[in-house]
Protein backbone atom coordinates (compact mmCIF):
# COMPACT_ATOMS: atom_id res chain seq x y z
CA UNK A 1 0.00 0.00 0.00
CA UNK A 2 1.66 3.20 -1.10
CA UNK A 3 0.63 5.67 1.93
CA UNK A 4 1.98 8.56 3.42
CA UNK A 5 2.14 9.82 7.25
CA UNK A 6 3.61 13.12 8.44
CA UNK A 7 3.12 15.05 12.05
CA UNK A 8 4.83 18.53 11.96
CA UNK A 9 5.06 20.08 15.05
CA UNK A 10 6.66 23.96 15.53
CA UNK A 11 6.11 27.13 17.37
CA UNK A 12 3.69 28.25 14.35
CA UNK A 13 1.67 25.09 13.58
CA UNK A 14 0.72 21.64 14.57
CA UNK A 15 0.38 19.52 11.33
CA UNK A 16 -1.11 15.96 10.83
CA UNK A 17 -1.66 13.93 7.48
CA UNK A 18 -2.23 11.01 5.80
CA UNK A 19 -1.99 10.13 2.23
CA UNK A 20 -3.25 7.21 0.44
CA UNK A 21 -2.12 7.09 -2.95
CA UNK A 22 -4.22 4.56 -3.94
CA UNK A 23 -7.59 5.86 -2.54
CA UNK A 24 -11.11 6.36 -3.73
CA UNK A 25 -10.81 10.35 -3.17
CA UNK A 26 -12.12 10.52 0.06
CA UNK A 27 -11.12 13.37 2.41
CA UNK A 28 -10.96 14.42 5.83
CA UNK A 29 -9.78 18.21 6.30
CA UNK A 30 -9.36 20.37 8.94
CA UNK A 31 -7.07 23.63 8.43
CA UNK A 32 -9.10 26.19 10.47
CA UNK A 33 -8.81 28.22 6.81
CA UNK A 34 -12.09 27.11 4.83
CA UNK A 35 -10.93 28.28 1.16
CA UNK A 36 -7.92 25.90 2.36
CA UNK A 37 -10.22 22.86 3.09
CA UNK A 38 -11.69 23.25 0.41
CA UNK A 39 -8.88 23.52 -2.53
CA UNK A 40 -7.29 20.94 -0.23
CA UNK A 41 -10.64 18.40 -0.56
CA UNK A 42 -11.11 18.84 -4.21
CA UNK A 43 -7.29 17.94 -4.62
CA UNK A 44 -7.90 14.68 -2.95
CA UNK A 45 -11.37 14.23 -5.20
CA UNK A 46 -9.49 14.76 -8.33
CA UNK A 47 -6.78 13.20 -7.28
CA UNK A 48 -8.28 9.78 -6.30
CA UNK A 49 -6.37 10.20 -3.02
CA UNK A 50 -7.22 9.70 0.26
CA UNK A 51 -6.50 12.44 2.76
CA UNK A 52 -6.82 13.27 6.20
CA UNK A 53 -5.41 16.86 7.30
CA UNK A 54 -5.68 18.30 10.68
CA UNK A 55 -3.82 21.41 11.06
CA UNK A 56 -3.29 24.33 14.42
CA UNK A 57 -1.99 27.28 13.40
CA UNK A 58 -1.40 31.18 14.54
CA UNK A 59 -4.25 32.08 12.18
CA UNK A 60 -4.76 35.08 14.62
CA UNK A 61 -1.33 36.21 12.55
CA UNK A 62 -2.44 35.25 9.13
CA UNK A 63 -3.12 32.37 6.90
CA UNK A 64 0.82 31.75 5.73
CA UNK A 65 2.41 29.57 8.74
CA UNK A 66 -0.65 27.18 8.55
CA UNK A 67 -0.71 26.71 4.52
CA UNK A 68 3.05 26.77 4.02
CA UNK A 69 3.24 23.88 6.52
CA UNK A 70 0.14 22.32 5.41
CA UNK A 71 2.02 21.85 1.52
CA UNK A 72 5.22 21.11 3.21
CA UNK A 73 3.43 18.14 5.84
CA UNK A 74 1.40 17.37 2.58
CA UNK A 75 4.93 16.98 0.28
CA UNK A 76 6.58 14.64 2.63
CA UNK A 77 3.46 12.13 2.93
CA UNK A 78 3.20 11.80 -0.91
CA UNK A 79 6.48 11.46 -0.88
CA UNK A 80 6.93 8.98 1.99
CA UNK A 81 4.23 6.94 -0.07
CA UNK A 82 5.66 7.00 -3.40
CA UNK A 83 8.62 5.07 -1.86
CA UNK A 84 11.20 3.82 -4.20
CA UNK A 85 8.84 5.44 -7.15
CA UNK A 86 9.07 1.81 -8.97
CA UNK A 87 6.25 1.48 -11.56
CA UNK A 88 4.98 5.31 -11.52
CA UNK A 89 3.86 6.37 -15.00
CA UNK A 90 6.01 9.52 -13.90
CA UNK A 91 5.00 12.17 -16.26
CA UNK A 92 1.90 14.16 -16.56
CA UNK A 93 0.12 17.09 -18.30
CA UNK A 94 -3.26 18.46 -18.69
CA UNK A 95 -5.43 21.56 -19.05
CA UNK A 96 -7.96 21.59 -16.84
CA UNK A 97 -10.90 24.52 -17.70
CA UNK A 98 -12.84 26.14 -14.28
CA UNK A 99 -14.95 28.38 -15.96
CA UNK A 100 -13.52 31.56 -17.52
CA UNK A 101 -10.09 29.97 -16.14
CA UNK A 102 -7.84 28.05 -18.00
CA UNK A 103 -4.72 26.38 -16.29
CA UNK A 104 -2.35 23.91 -17.86
CA UNK A 105 0.03 21.54 -15.24
CA UNK A 106 3.13 19.81 -16.13
CA UNK A 107 4.46 17.09 -13.47
CA UNK A 108 7.76 14.88 -13.15
CA UNK A 109 8.08 13.13 -10.70
CA UNK A 110 11.90 13.50 -10.67
CA UNK A 111 13.05 13.61 -7.02
CA UNK A 112 14.36 16.92 -7.84
CA UNK A 113 12.12 19.30 -6.72
CA UNK A 114 11.14 22.75 -8.74
CA UNK A 115 8.06 24.82 -9.22
CA UNK A 116 7.33 27.34 -11.89
CA UNK A 117 3.90 29.07 -11.26
CA UNK A 118 2.60 31.67 -13.35
CA UNK A 119 -0.73 32.75 -12.66
CA UNK A 120 -2.14 36.45 -12.16
CA UNK A 121 -4.74 37.41 -9.20
CA UNK A 122 -6.92 39.93 -9.78
CA UNK A 123 -7.24 40.51 -5.77
CA UNK A 124 -5.38 40.31 -2.96
CA UNK A 125 -8.12 37.87 -1.22
CA UNK A 126 -10.50 35.59 -2.07
CA UNK A 127 -13.07 35.86 1.09
CA UNK A 128 -9.69 35.89 3.90
CA UNK A 129 -7.58 33.70 2.00
CA UNK A 130 -4.56 36.01 0.86
CA UNK A 131 -4.50 34.80 -3.15
CA UNK A 132 -0.62 35.15 -3.09
CA UNK A 133 -0.68 31.98 -0.57
CA UNK A 134 -1.63 29.82 -3.43
CA UNK A 135 2.16 29.59 -4.98
CA UNK A 136 3.58 29.26 -1.03
CA UNK A 137 1.36 26.16 -0.84
CA UNK A 138 2.48 24.79 -4.18
CA UNK A 139 5.98 25.83 -3.66
CA UNK A 140 6.04 24.09 0.03
CA UNK A 141 4.13 21.36 -1.79
CA UNK A 142 7.05 21.01 -4.82
CA UNK A 143 9.92 21.45 -2.65
CA UNK A 144 8.78 18.48 -0.13
CA UNK A 145 7.20 16.20 -2.40
CA UNK A 146 10.18 16.19 -4.45
CA UNK A 147 8.71 16.77 -7.90
CA UNK A 148 9.36 19.19 -10.31
CA UNK A 149 5.90 20.86 -11.36
CA UNK A 150 5.15 23.69 -13.69
CA UNK A 151 1.53 25.57 -13.08
CA UNK A 152 0.23 28.30 -15.79
CA UNK A 153 -2.75 29.86 -15.91
CA UNK A 154 -2.99 31.06 -19.15
CA UNK A 155 -5.95 33.31 -18.33
CA UNK A 156 -8.98 34.00 -16.13
CA UNK A 157 -10.60 36.63 -14.65
CA UNK A 158 -12.16 35.11 -11.06
CA UNK A 159 -9.51 34.50 -8.67
CA UNK A 160 -11.36 31.75 -7.21
CA UNK A 161 -11.73 29.86 -10.41
CA UNK A 162 -7.75 30.52 -10.95
CA UNK A 163 -7.12 29.41 -7.68
CA UNK A 164 -9.32 26.53 -7.92
CA UNK A 165 -7.61 25.09 -12.22
CA UNK A 166 -4.73 25.26 -10.55
CA UNK A 167 -5.27 22.51 -7.69
CA UNK A 168 -7.60 20.42 -10.13
CA UNK A 169 -4.61 20.66 -12.15
CA UNK A 170 -2.43 19.29 -9.97
CA UNK A 171 -5.12 16.50 -8.65
CA UNK A 172 -5.27 15.35 -11.83
CA UNK A 173 -1.73 15.14 -13.20
CA UNK A 174 -0.59 13.91 -9.54
CA UNK A 175 -3.23 11.31 -10.41
CA UNK A 176 -1.79 10.13 -13.42
CA UNK A 177 1.56 10.20 -12.69
CA UNK A 178 1.79 7.92 -9.88
CA UNK A 179 -0.67 5.51 -11.91
CA UNK A 180 1.68 2.35 -12.30
CA UNK A 181 2.50 1.45 -15.54
CA UNK A 182 1.40 -2.36 -16.31
CA UNK A 183 4.12 -2.59 -18.18
CA UNK A 184 6.92 -1.28 -16.09
CA UNK A 185 5.52 -2.52 -13.09
CA UNK A 186 9.21 -3.77 -11.04
CA UNK A 187 10.55 -0.66 -12.83
CA UNK A 188 12.03 2.58 -11.47
CA UNK A 189 11.29 5.11 -14.85
CA UNK A 190 14.81 6.19 -15.14
CA UNK A 191 17.73 5.35 -17.53
CA UNK A 192 19.27 5.73 -14.45
CA UNK A 193 18.11 3.52 -12.38
CA UNK A 194 17.28 5.94 -9.51
CA UNK A 195 15.20 9.14 -9.19
CA UNK A 196 16.38 12.19 -7.34
CA UNK A 197 19.34 13.69 -6.30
Amino acid sequence: MRKGSVKRSTKETNVEVEVDLDGAGRASISTGIGFLDHMLELLARHARIDLTVRAKGDLHIDHHHTTEDVGIALGQAVKQALGEMKGITRYADVHVPMDEALTRVALDISGRPFLVFKAEFVRDKVGSFDTELVQEWFQAFAMNSGVTLHVATLYGTNDHHIAESCFKGLARALRAAVAIDARAANEVPSTKGALGG
